[in-house]
């Protein structure tokens, strides 16, 4: 147990590994934040009046793209890293099969792999919170409000968190991505229907 923990910190002191999950982490939550957006907003819009049902849109929604996450980062990085693996094999003329290098690959793999399903889960969940309080203390409108205000605030805080990693300025990454969430909720207010 102890030499999985210590093979764990050492993979995310990897900045490779720590590189790779964040994209994944990032472009998956940003697509899950939008989506959950344009869910609840659409969902509002179309007479949707019951807040477990769009709970239960944005859930179903969130398996389906968390699994997509996973399976394919999965996949990708596995295609990826075995043929990483052949390119050192054949400048070694041996097998890695079984060595710490090949183990190492696969749980790096594994880590992205997780990151890629967290993002969007985190994405597309965070945003229908206020929907459990419609009706106690929230109006479909205040939740659907809200539901956005929380998803921009998201995408604002993904925005500035990859803005502080390459030095630019996080307030305007952070502006620059949120400004995407209010867009996306504008188009499905002005969408025919």
């Amino acid at each position: 147990m102890a030499s999985n923990q210590s093979t764990l910190r050492e993979l995310l002191a990897n900045e490779d590994v720590r590189s790779i999950s964040r994209r994944y982490f990032i472009s998956n939550g940003f697509d899950g934040t939008l989506t959950s957006i344009g869910i609840i907003v659409g969902s509002f819009l179309g007479g949707n009046q019951a807040a477990m049902d769009i709970v239960r849109i944005v859930a179903g929604g969130t398996v389906g793209l968390a699994a997509s996450g996973v399976w394919s980062v999965w996949e990708i990085e596995r295609a990826e890293k075995l043929a990483e693996l052949k390119r050192v094999e054949a400048k070694m003329l041996s097998g890695l099969e079984g060595t710490e290098l090949h183990e190492r690959k696969g749980k790096a793999r594994k880590i992205n792999a997780a990151m890629s399903g967290l993002g969007p889960t985190i994405g597309m969940l965070l945003p229908i919170v206020p929907y459990f309080f419609v009706d106690v203390a929230l109006s479909l409108l205040w939740a659907t409000v809200l539901g956005v205000m929380i998803g921009v605030g998201l995408l604002f805080v993904f925005g500035a968190y990859m803005g502080n990693i390459s030095e630019q300025n996080w307030v305007i990454a952070g502006l620059r991505t949120g400004l995407v969430g209010l867009v996306v909720g504008g188009i499905n207010i002005v969408l025919p229907g």
